[in-house]
């Protein structure tokens, strides 16, 4: 669908073409398997298999291009399976890649326990120093990865610039974009070659589906990872794509209103006597807000704090919440709340990526606001 329409209309438009055959306004549920075909090697539509293709992944990865202003998307079972795709064609044994000193554990945990034993090397960076990714570089650096806003501190990395840095490499810049989505940041309009999206999280938006994402704007890296993403297989099913294709057409409406709790979150816990440090990078104070303005349409639904009591004094907090829901996962519209060190982080315990103990990570979901600042209040004591 042509950039000239509005991101709202482009999410609720692109690739939910009509259906031909009864004019349903809402891509079919094409569940099967295979198609028939009208004589050998005459595909309908090109489809032949549902792993190489099928009609309601296509309406979705049309839709993800469209929003991330790409060429093309490609959606997969999980975030994971998206990264594990992404790796295996990019990379070779003995190939390099810097990672962010911040990243989703289950990232960290691809790198550290998989990849490496193909013989993938990996350098740990703070990406949001420029010269520290550039000083991570190597003859053999193949990929920069960036995480901005990142997993579970809220860091946030200068796109333009470190596209820059990796550019002169030789190296691909991928980010993943799941905390701030499309509709707050598109980064391959500011250099990156790939996006990586969980679609689970906001662009699914209802914590009913799991899923994952790339989109590129290199046609010929397009074509290597759609071979790769049918050889290997772990592609999305048509009814987890119908379903972050649903999500999606709320998108926008959505992260305005997670972005306006967020706000009064972060402030609330701001003023709170038993809160040390508030991760926000829509707070003034955060080292990161003024490269997060240029380059985010606004900051976003996640807010991360620490605890001053250190962390048993966190775990009660995330115990003694009722309305925001102990859980891992994030970006659906009922609030979470989780101990990252426990939980979603856990596997990053004694390497670089270990995150603080005292640490609570807050999804803030599109309820009432002030109920959601009662529940913290009481949860903190």
């Amino acid at each position: 669908m042509s950039d000239q329409y509005s991101f709202e209309t482009r999410a609720i438009h692109a690739g939910n073409t009509a259906d031909p055959l009864t004019g349903a306004v809402v891509p079919p549920i094409y569940q099967v398997s295979t198609y028939k075909q009208d004589g050998v090697g005459g595909l309908r539509g090109g489809y032949e298999y549902s792993r190489s293709a099928n009609p309601t992944r296509t309406a979705l990865e049309e839709n993800l291009a469209a929003l991330e202003g790409g060429r093309r998307g490609l959606a997969f079972a999980s975030g994971l399976a998206a990264e594990d795709c992404l790796l295996r064609t990019l990379l070779t044994p003995g190939d390099h890649v810097v990672i962010p000193n911040d990243a989703y554990g289950g990232t960290f945990r691809l790198f550290a326990k998989v990849a490496s034993r193909w013989g993938v090397e990996f350098s740990v960076a703070d990406t949001s120093d420029v010269a520290a990714v550039r000083a991570a570089l190597t003859p053999r650096t193949k990929a920069v990865w960036v995480e901005t806003p990142s997993n579970p501190l809220l860091g946030i990395t200068d796109i333009a610039a470190v596209a820059q840095v990796a550019r002169q490499a030789g190296a691909r810049l991928v980010v993943d974009n799941t905390f701030a989505s499309p509709y707050l940041q598109q980064p391959l309009a500011l250099g990156a070659d790939v996006v990586v999206h969980s679609t689970t999280k906001y662009m699914g938006g209802h914590s009913d589906v799991v899923g994952g994402a790339l989109v590129v704007g290199d046609p010929e890296l397009a074509e290597e990872l759609a071979y790769h993403q049918n050889a290997m297989g772990a592609v999305a099913g048509p009814f987890d794509a119908w379903l972050v294709l649903r999500g999606i057409k709320t998108l926008a409406v959505r992260m305005d209103r997670h972005t306006e709790n967020a706000t009064k979150v972060a402030d609330l816990l701001t003023r709170h006597p038993k809160v040390s440090q508030v991760l926000y990078p829509g707070l003034p104070e955060h080292p990161g807000h003024e490269v997060a303005a240029k380059q985010m349409k606004a900051f976003g639904g996640m807010v991360s704090f620490r605890v001053a009591g250190g962390e048993e004094a966190a775990v009660e907090v995330c115990n003694r919440a009722k309305l925001f829901t102990l859980g891992e996962s994030l970006g659906g519209v009922e609030s979470l709340l989780e101990h990252p060190g426990r939980m979603t982080h856990a596997s990053a315990a004694g390497s670089p990526l270990e995150v603080p103990a005292d640490l609570v990570r807050l999804s803030v979901g599109i309820e009432n606001g002030d109920d959601l600042l009662a529940d913290l209040t009481q949860a903190l004591g």
